[in-house]
């Protein structure tokens, strides 16, 4: 038979049980507090990726924006040095790439382009000394036109029947175009001296080659 325990011992034994309850009790909350700890950490470390994810977000649709900006600007800035180049400008392809390891704001750096380029000479028209040489593009354009309305009358006359009807009037446009066609030399005599072919040098151009389309008409008519 089970021998009877003394109450002190029984005392003793629920003291101990109730100590380690205290114990375990004390580590579950610790335990517990220590879990809602690191949830809060890994809460909070989330939530602060998240924020950096969103902050460089922005920043790349601000660095998008500004690499369209400076793109559309240098697109723009290289256009207007190609017109101050005049004939050369016309032979440079498109702007040159971006070049690596040049600190600075583009913004400020564009700007400054632009600024040089408003500083540089604005082509101007042609000076008038050079009027005898406008003049002489619309002569040459006149002889040059009237040149080739007398070879398409001669070659009406050659051929005979729908062409000798046709042709004297296709050369009678082709002479009456002449003053148009010294425009040509006169544009590129400007382009070589950087300038625009303004109204006065579009006016001797075609009054040279009214007056010489006359004269010729008149004379070998």
């Amino acid at each position: 038979m089970n021998q009877p325990v003394a109450s002190e011992t029984y005392a003793a034994q629920v003291r101990r049980l109730a100590d380690l309850s205290a114990r375990v009790h004390a580590q579950r909350e610790e335990a517990q507090t220590w879990h809602e700890r690191q949830c809060a950490a890994a809460r909070r470390a989330v939530a602060e990726a998240e924020e950096q994810v969103a902050h460089a977000e922005r920043e790349l649709a601000e660095a998008r924006q500004l690499q369209e900006r400076v793109d559309a600007e240098a697109a723009h800035l290289w256009q207007l040095l190609r017109e101050r180049l005049g004939a050369a400008g016309r032979r440079l392809a498109g702007p040159p790439p971006p070049t690596s390891g040049v600190d600075g704001d583009p913004v400020l750096l564009l700007g400054r382009v632009r600024e040089l380029l408003d500083r540089t000479r604005q082509p101007g028209e042609l000076p008038g000394s050079v009027n005898p040489l406008l003049a002489a593009c619309g002569v040459a354009g006149a002889v040059l036109a009237y040149a080739l309305g007398a070879g398409a009358r001669a070659a009406g006359v050659g051929y005979g029947g729908d062409l000798a009807v046709g042709m004297p009037v296709l050369a009678l446009v082709v002479t009456l175009l002449g003053p148009l066609v010294g425009l040509v030399p006169a544009r590129v005599l400007a382009d070589r001296r950087n300038a625009v072919l303004g109204p006065r040098p579009i006016t001797v151009v075609l009054a040279a080659g009214v007056v010489a389309t006359v004269i010729l008409l008149v004379l070998f008519r």
